[in-house]
């Protein structure tokens, strides 16, 4: 072989190398644009933006159920979005069930303040067993063995000391099962005591709770509450 051959040879050679390093390294920037078009569509989504107090009730699915709400009526700002969600915390003024107004706020004084608004929590179901069923099988075992009169027909009977619900008073209608609400009592520095109306829809349960200085009232509350869940789901469900 020729000197002139030889260094033609030589010279071709680092050609066939770049040539070789381009190719990869161009083969290996589509796979990192491939990556990231693939991160763009499958990836992490940042949580949708909270949506005005002011706007429309919107669909909320908690537990496998929807639910219309409307965004003032929401107590935590990253609730306020459609879509699926582990909790849902709400507040409706009383006796009006109507949002509170999102200039809401409190009013400063040296007393505690009078509740004026019922407040909703809708979580997925906790346990097995329904409102209705607990009341007829874990409640009984805790209960004292004497009841007395309550407001306006209703009928009180206390859990026993010692017990998990130590310091609450079960009040229920006897002439019907539609009315059953759980009620700690007063505490100190004028803390007031507040009701638990418990519900089920579908995989989703429903707590109600309201003042328990509402029970001589307790005919109305019950028609609010059966008006507030059919406002939240109108289908049954």
């Amino acid at each position: 072989m020729t000197d002139i051959a030889r260094a033609t040879k030589q010279r071709r050679r680092p050609r066939g190398i770049a040539a070789g390093l381009l190719f990869a390294l161009a083969t290996l920037a589509g796979l990192v644009v491939l990556a990231g078009a693939f991160v763009f569509i499958t990836g992490p989504r940042w949580p949708a933006a909270a949506i005005a107090p002011d706007a429309p009730s919107v669909p909320i699915t908690v537990g496998g159920v929807l639910f219309n709400v409307p965004p003032a009526a929401i107590r935590v700002t990253m609730q306020r979005a459609p879509g699926t969600h582990e909790r849902l915390d709400l507040a409706f003024l009383w006796p009006s069930l109507s949002p509170p107004g999102p200039a809401a706020k409190p009013v400063v004084s040296d007393e505690p303040p009078p509740i004026d608004r019922m407040f909703v929590t809708i979580m997925p179901q906790a346990s097995a067993l329904s409102p209705p069923e607990r009341m007829k099988t874990i409640y009984p075992r805790y209960l004292a063995d004497t009841q007395y009169d309550g407001p306006d027909g209703l009928k009180v009977i206390s859990f026993r000391d010692g017990t998990p619900y130590q310091g609450e008073d079960l009040f229920f209608d006897p002439t019907q099962a539609g009315f059953l609400v759980r009620c700690n009592r007063p505490g100190a520095a004028g803390t007031p005591g507040m009701c638990l109306s418990e519900r089920r829809i579908g995989g989703a349960d429903v707590t109600v709770r309201f003042p328990s200085e509402w029970l001589p009232d307790w005919r109305n509350v019950a028609a609010g509450i059966e008006k507030l869940i059919a406002s939240l789901k109108p289908a049954a469900g």
